[in-house]
């Protein structure tokens, strides 16, 4: 599919600039596979940040849709685009809790402020593990400042990835599938129902075949030069995100949110509601 055809992307009267899909991104090396088939497209204004903050640009309406980490479609009255996702089913290797001390003896969690999903995962998997709560800090993600202050910090996205190997940690996505036998999912495209035409999802699924197709390319420009980065990246989007949002994936959100509601950390366990895919 050519992405400079000019079909509508976004619904006729949709707000200031109906002509053009504002697309609120997540900036981390996971995302890149659903935007890589867009960045040419006249139709769609990219706009990158980390998902909180994505996350409250789409809450105020300065996109029209936003990769939102799950967690905040508890927090709007959205729709999600149906197909697409950023999860994993198993080990994740970009959301991870950093230890300083066996995990039984954790009192002080240090929490990355960059996704509020993480955060209520980490708070679900060690109510499990743990039968209480420890005490939470929300920090900038940075390890070492981190665990100076806390038995544990949980870092997500691109410096997790960073850190990886460098202290022992546990995998939040292989935590979650232990638990439940389910994948998890930690964001989706979603906005206001009608907002994005039937053509404009089909752009979004035609941008991540797009994005999949060129995973090589993605992880060798991401790397800035160096080889066996882009050996990790690759293996990584290949091996550990999973991009579909499959019957089991939404089985898995549907889980976290009815945790995240009984444990209130979520303030709605919401119904699950999706733009038109047809």
């Amino acid at each position: 599919m050519s992405f400079a055809a000019p079909l509508p992307l976004r619904a006729p009267g949709a707000g200031v600039g109906s002509s053009v899909l504002r697309l609120g991104a997540v900036s981390y090396l996971n995302a890149r596979p659903l935007v890589h088939g867009l960045e040419a497209e006249p139709r769609v204004r990219l706009e990158g940040d980390v998902p909180s903050r994505v996350a409250r640009r789409l809450h105020a309406g300065e996109v029209d849709l936003g990769m939102i980490p799950s967690i905040e479609y508890t927090f709007g009255r959205y729709d999600i685009v149906p197909g697409i996702a950023i999860g994993s089913r198993g080990p994740v290797r970009s959301v991870s809790l950093y230890l300083s001390r066996p995990l039984d003896d954790v009192r002080r969690v240090a929490l990355d402020t960059s996704s509020r999903t993480s955060v209520a995962l980490v708070k679900v998997l060690l109510r499990e593990r743990l039968g209480r709560d420890p005490e939470y800090v929300p920090m900038a993600p940075a390890l070492v400042d981190m665990l100076a202050v806390a038995d544990a910090a949980l870092l997500i996205g691109d410096p997790a990835l960073e850190e990886e190997n460098t202290v022992t940690s546990l995998d939040v996505g292989e935590e979650w599938e232990r638990l439940t036998g389910l994948p998890f999912v930690y964001a989706f495209w979603a906005g206001p129902r009608g907002v994005v035409t039937r053509a404009g999802v089909a752009r979004l699924r035609a941008a991540l075949d797009e994005g999949l197709t060129a995973v090589p390319q993605i992880a060798a420009a991401y790397a800035n030069g160096r080889p066996e980065r882009a050996a990790t990246y690759e293996s990584y989007l290949r091996a550990n995100v999973v991009y579909r949002l499959g019957s089991e994936e939404i089985a898995g959100l549907r889980e976290f949110y009815r945790r995240a509601y009984a444990l209130d950390l979520a303030p709605t366990n919401p119904e699950l509601s999706f733009h038109a895919d047809q």
